[in-house]
């Protein structure tokens, strides 16, 4: 795992986006995480406008115009969480530091970001593997070309998919722990 040191401390339970591109496991760690943590999960797929869905189910990258209603409505959905059971667990993509940005605005309190973060080869085997989901091992290149790494100054911990999932849950618990000191 590698930290920025973030500004972010939380004096309540935490707000993590789980982030990364198609195929790192965010939902996975994403219901682990809001289950050790007994908070709600969120995932950001199931705010997705049916024409998002149709454009990736075609292969077709989804624009900027594209994105900023999700992230508005998956915003409100984790300000709404957070108001009621006092943290909220999502999974967002959250490719650039302006989707990220915009996110955060829109839930209006302290959260951080939790990035999976892998090899190509590794994210296009997971993607290959699965069935039943909209986003096609195509559109992986264009994901990684539009993830912007974050800065130093963003409140996010990066996390690698080449651990199993239990471990990447509890170095995210670490690190959340230790945010809240």
């Amino acid at each position: 795992m590698s930290t920025a040191v973030s500004p972010v401390r939380f004096e309540r339970r935490p707000i993590v986006v789980v982030m990364g591109v198609s195929g790192s496991g965010k939902t996975t760690i994403g219901e682990a995480l809001a289950r050790r943590q007994n908070l709600p999960f969120l995932d950001a797929d199931d705010f997705h406008p049916q024409a998002n869905i149709d454009k990736m189910s075609a292969a077709i990258p989804l624009t900027d115009d594209d994105r900023w209603p999700w992230l508005k409505a998956l915003g409100a959905a984790m300000r709404q969480a957070a108001e009621n059971e006092g943290g909220v667990i999502a999974t967002c993509s959250a490719l650039k530091r302006s989707y990220r940005s915009h996110l955060s605005e829109h839930v209006g309190l302290p959260m951080i970001y939790a990035l999976l973060d892998g090899s190509r080869e590794t994210l296009f085997k997971r993607i290959s593997a699965r069935k039943d989901h909209y986003m096609p091992p195509s559109l992986l290149d264009s994901q990684l070309a539009a993830l912007e790494r974050p800065a130093a100054d963003e409140p996010v911990a990066t996390f690698s998919i080449e651990n199993d999932a239990e471990a990447i849950v509890e170095e995210i618990e670490a690190a959340l722990a230790a945010l809240s000191k």
